[in-house]
């Protein structure tokens, strides 16, 4: 039977074409005995120049065709501002839309979710799946010298669809990031792959080498070979507005997942029939969304929308986290190479033309540079005694309503622990060479990657790796055309704010710091204006100047039931049968970084444990 054949029962439904979403689809096609069908409520925009060409990726955002473009709640520790949260809407999810950045977690933070009570989800039973998602290309000897990759590590395994590079395009500014930490005792002491470094590196961009183009989900997993398989269909530009389910009479067994009831373009409906499973793929704010729809989640909020309530779990939706990050720029002298050049049209045009012609130039390069390290302040490193102290009192100051999960003290612990261990990363430093404007209620992401001052600016940019708030994802109707509410709640628990205000104060040292100071311009603007030379101004600085760093996580999380799970360790939804989740949803904790190397881990090790349970 052909999988074209959209009226047959299909064994798997596939519910996203997103990232974690088609490395499923195209791993569980590979066996010639199932039928898998993969619904995306984007298009299909694989040969598209925005998405492909990495330097365009600004000509996405905020548009339908590639962008759920997201906007938060007021946040109060914010100045009441709302953040933007820019989410994939096309084959390939956010990685079709993302910055680019290829690193890796810590061995710390993976164990830490076995710890958490997911038996087989450390670091040994996840890092496998690195290498078999990824090719980490060698860099050439000039990027090696220029900044200082004494470190990479040729050993470590990769052979996966996916391509990461180093490529061309650096120069000064990125020695000059790698020496300037190094002054602090920062230097990178190993390869970043490898599951224990701290210092400042050079990471890899999801570049094809042999291209120049973005390599992302759709094309490294849904290549013309897989499209070919005859057992696997892809539907584009379908919403999926709930799951089907066969209800036992009542009070006995679990409702069971019979498939999808889904909405086109044209606002027409109808149903897919999976006959073992649907595996829910829509991402950290859509995945709790289409549960909830689907009456998977807290009862009092589903009977005020008046959904008919199949699973009571009001973890649902709840446990978020994502990565909040300051962003502060910098006046750069004539001689910094500052991507706000590319105001100027003419510019711009002739970077566009170079590219297309030869594939060379500044717009299928990434010449962000990196750092892991732990809390820093403007004196550097801050000690074990201060780390100990500042903890013990933004703790106790924590409001024990800001977090009731029933897993809430035992993440403390991890989290206080980690934060105390001297060559853990706390904070991820990235040198950004554009300004960065952020205003009240941001429009899109383009919007805050535009340059709207005369001036030419780099940015630093520092996030928390390990965020000890937890925000919330829950819809506001029964319609799937409404957006769900998403509350990031940054800086709930004080922790979070005193861990940055420092971190803040660090940031004001090293671009005084030389070699890194003789790029910034003496006496320059800045943005914010406010210096952080105090504890209090730094807050400011946070106020003003955090958002989101696009790496929403742990809505569905996959804990015990007992401790607030929605999913267990083979990512089945609880008080359900033949339901899974397989996105960032499920990571019980975030881990430190850019997180689409780990959902991409995350997917091809849940494509290997729904194999082992057919077989």
């Amino acid at each position: 039977m052909a999988a074209k054949d959209l009226d047959a029962p299909f064994d798997y439904i596939i519910v996203g074409g997103g990232t974690a979403g088609l490395v499923v689809g195209s791993r569980l096609s590979e066996d010639p005995d199932v039928r898998v069908l993969i619904i995306e409520a984007g298009g299909d925009r694989g040969a598209d120049p925005l998405v492909l060409t990495p330097g365009l990726v600004a000509g996405v955002y905020g548009k339908d065709d590639y962008d759920w473009n997201f906007l938060s709640a007021p946040q109060p520790t914010l100045n009441n501002r709302r953040i933007n949260q820019a989410r994939g809407r096309c084959l390939g999810g956010s990685s079709a839309i993302n910055f680019l950045m290829s690193v890796y977690p810590s061995r710390y933070d993976i164990d830490a979710w076995a710890k958490l009570g997911n038996d087989g989800w450390d670091y040994d039973g996840l890092s496998p799946y690195f290498g078999k998602s990824g090719t980490v290309h060698t860099p050439n000897a000039s990027t090696k010298d220029i900044c200082g990759m004494t470190y990479h590590d040729d050993s470590l395994p990769g052979d996966g669809p996916v391509q990461s590079s180093f490529g061309e395009g650096f120069g000064p500014l990125n020695t000059a990031w790698m020496d300037t930490f190094a002054k602090f005792g920062l230097g990178m002491t190993a390869d970043p792959r490898s599951g224990k470094a701290v210092g400042a590196f050079q990471n890899g961009a999801t570049i094809d080498p042999a291209t120049k183009m973005r390599s992302f989900s759709q094309n490294a997993y849904l290549t013309p070979e897989v499209m070919g398989r005859g057992n696997l269909a892809v539907v584009t530009e379908t919403v999926v507005s709930k799951i089907l389910f066969r209800v036992e009479s009542e009070g006995e067994g679990e409702p069971v997942a019979t498939g999808v009831l889904a909405r086109a373009k044209d606002g027409s409906e109808r149903s897919f029939k999976a006959s073992r499973e649907v595996i829910l793929a829509a991402g950290a704010l859509q995945s709790p969304q289409i549960l909830e729809l689907s009456g998977v989640g807290g009862r009092a909020l589903l009977e005020s929308h008046g959904i008919p309530v199949l699973v009571d779990n009001a973890n649902v939706g709840e446990h978020m986290q994502d990565h909040p990050i300051v962003c502060q720029s910098y006046e750069v002298n004539a001689h910094a190479p500052s991507g706000d050049i590319l105001r100027d049209p003419n510019i711009l045009n002739a970077v566009v033309q170079q590219y297309m012609a030869t594939r060379e130039g500044p717009l299928g390069q990434s010449t962000i540079s990196v750092a892991y390290t732990p809390l820093t302040d403007a004196e550097g490193v801050v000690g074990d005694e201060a780390k100990r102290a500042l903890l013990d009192e933004a703790l106790a100051r924590a409001d024990p309503a800001a977090n009731t999960l029933p897993s809430a003290e035992l993440e403390r612990k991890i989290l206080r622990d980690l934060v105390l261990t001297a060559d853990e990363p706390v904070v991820q430093h990235i040198l950004f060479p554009f300004q960065i404007t952020i205003n009240e209620a941001p429009a899109h992401m383009a919007e805050i990657i535009t340059p709207t001052r005369p001036e030419n600016y780099i940015t630093v940019m520092s996030f928390l790796n390990h965020p000890f708030s937890r925000g919330s994802c829950h819809i506001t109707s029964g319609d799937v055309g409404v957006k769900p509410t998403w509350d990031p709640k940054f800086n709930s628990n004080p922790a979070d704010m005193e861990l940055l205000a420092r971190v803040v104060r660090f940031v004001e040292t090293l671009v005084k710091t030389e070699p890194l100071a003789g790029f910034f311009k003496q006496g320059g603007e800045r943005s914010p204006a406010v210096v952080a030379d105090s504890l209090e101004n730094a807050r400011e600085v946070v106020r003003q100047r955090q958002i989101c760093v696009y790496h929403p996580t742990s809505s569905c999380a996959m804990l015990p039931r007992d401790l607030g799970g929605v999913v267990d360790t083979s990512l089945r939804v609880y008080g359900t049968k033949g339901l899974r989740v397989v996105d960032a949803s499920v990571f019980p904790l975030e881990p430190l970084g850019n997180i689409v190397n780990t959902v991409y881990a995350v997917a091809e090790k849940a494509a290997d444990i729904i194999k082992a349970e057919r077989k």
